[in-house]
């Protein structure tokens, strides 16, 4: 069995991992994911390279969860001649049906607006691409096939298939995949997919796994630890009511999916006990709008906190002023609003999306501050802010950042180093080959040393980028 790492080796995004074994003297090809690489000039560049093989010699795709970074290219790998079965929760179905086209949406609505630009000589640099349309979309729709968590599924001969909840976000699974290769004995191959923090809110614990040959584990947070719920808790409540009390307005970049709904359940939660005041909340994005909608359909998968604090704002509505932006000029409208509210909008790395509009009208204003809650990808807007840019790029034109900028690690859907540790010390023995992935370099390595030292295992890979594994 041979697996090759076509993208989240040595990085967070473009996670696409394919495996090959042989079967009755022929091989056979699947993949575990097909996203989209994030973050500047390269990414795209990764993102509109074939891969190294026909997508038509693919016989299914396993697909951990919804985010783009893990499902954003399956449409053009669709188009471009992959025809399979691409199975994945009932509930990751779901939000492909709000994220993937809101995926093609933005890139062809960045497309026009820099032609605009460039029209009028106002743009500089690189032009974006629009790697596919709506209509190539519907086909990823179209050969999706459901398996829910704890079912068992045969993609094909010599595969069986279970998932098992990740608790990242709704219908994150990790994946287990039992592979009979002609001649040998079965192998057990874990997909870790991006896993969740213990105890946190919206989502139940990651699922633990008893026993595994292979082992691919993510390691975005593999160098750090976040801090504790309370913590985390404590510096987001003196943020906002320090930015509110001197009349700005708190902006904070978030995921559509997941991020969002976390961000509100616990904002709201902090209202139900008396820890801050009465809110005004608008949630500028239509595809975190449906998400969040999504979220109430699928209650049971909730914890139950969030599942506490729901019914608590179901029967106290004027708790919270909550707002969700459904049209373009109600989102124009916001930016006459100087102080006072609380702004939550995607993208979640600030690269596309309504939420660049929100930071071009307050990053000026030292009144307003920016709140970083997740993972921002090297060469993303996010990740400049982060790292204390003084000034961004926006809409070609240079824009000073006065705002005051906060990254708040504690809200992270990703555990942390020692949560890592934790879900891989499920596993009853070593496994024979574990791959640490879906890190920056320093993240992967510092997993990959801790799992050496604190666990004892020997075979500890980083994987690099395009290269295959013998396992």
């Amino acid at each position: 069995m041979e697996i090759q790492f076509l993208g989240a080796a040595g990085e967070v995004t473009g996670s696409r991992y394919s495996v090959k074994f042989s079967l009755d003297g022929r091989d056979v090809r699947f993949m575990v994911d097909y996203g989209m690489f994030q973050g500047g000039r390269e990414a795209t560049q990764k993102n509109v390279e074939p891969p190294p093989f026909s997508p038509k010699d693919i016989e299914f795709i396993v697909l951990t969860h919804a985010h783009i970074d893990h499902s954003g290219l399956l449409p053009r790998l669709c188009a471009q001649g992959f025809s399979g079965p691409i199975y994945c929760t009932g509930a990751t179905f779901e939000l492909l049906k709000i994220l993937l086209p809101d995926s093609a949406h933005l890139q062809w609505a960045d497309l026009e607006r820099a032609e605009r630009r460039k029209k009028a000589g106002k743009w500089r640099g690189d032009m974006p691409v629009a790697l596919y349309t709506r209509e190539e979309v519907e086909m990823v729709f179209a050969q999706c096939e459901l398996i829910e968590y704890q079912q068992a599924a045969e993609p094909c001969k010599g595969v069986r298939l279970e998932f098992q909840n990740a608790g990242h976000i709704l219908g994150s699974a990790i994946a287990i995949i039992d592979i009979t290769e002609t001649g040998s004995p079965s192998k057990r191959c874990v997909f870790s997919g991006d896993i969740g923090m213990k105890g946190k809110l919206l989502m139940p614990d990651p699922s633990l796994i008893s026993q595994a040959e292979v082992i691919v584990v993510e390691s975005t947070y593999g160098d750090r630890l976040h801090r504790n719920l309370q913590a985390t808790e404590e510096e987001l409540v003196d943020v906002i009511s320090s930015t509110l009390k001197g009349n700005g307005n708190v902006v904070i970049p978030a995921f559509a999916v997941g991020r969002t709904q976390e961000i509100l359940f616990l904002l709201i939660d902090l209202v139900r006990r008396n820890v801050l005041p009465h809110l005004n909340i608008w949630v500028d994005s239509p595809m975190a709008t449906a998400a969040t909608h999504l979220t109430q359909h699928f209650f049971s998968q909730l914890d139950e906190q969030s599942q506490a604090t729901f019914k608590w704002f179901k029967g106290n509505p004027g708790a919270v002023d909550l707002r969700f932006i459904a049209d373009v000029e109600e989102s124009k409208a916001l930016n006459k609003i100087k102080g006072g509210a609380i702004i939550i909008s995607a993208s979640g790395m600030c690269d596309a999306g309504r939420i660049v509009h929100h930071l071009e009208n307050n990053l000026p204003r030292p009144q307003s501050a920016v709140i970083i809650t997740g993972f921002q990808a090297y060469g993303s807007l996010g990740r400049r802010l982060v790292d204390k840019a003084q000034k961004v790029r926006l809409f070609g034109e240079e824009v000073p950042v006065r705002a005051s900028i906060h990254t708040i690690g504690g809200l992270s859907a990703h555990a942390d180093k020692e949560g890592l540790l934790d879900w891989l010390r499920g596993f009853k023995n070593e496994a024979k080959t574990i791959f640490v992935v879906h890190g920056e370099p320093e993240a992967s390595s510092v997993l990959a040393k801790a799992i050496r030292d604190d666990l004892g295992w020997n075979n500890v890979i980083i994987p690099e980028r395009l290269h295959s594994y013998q396992c």
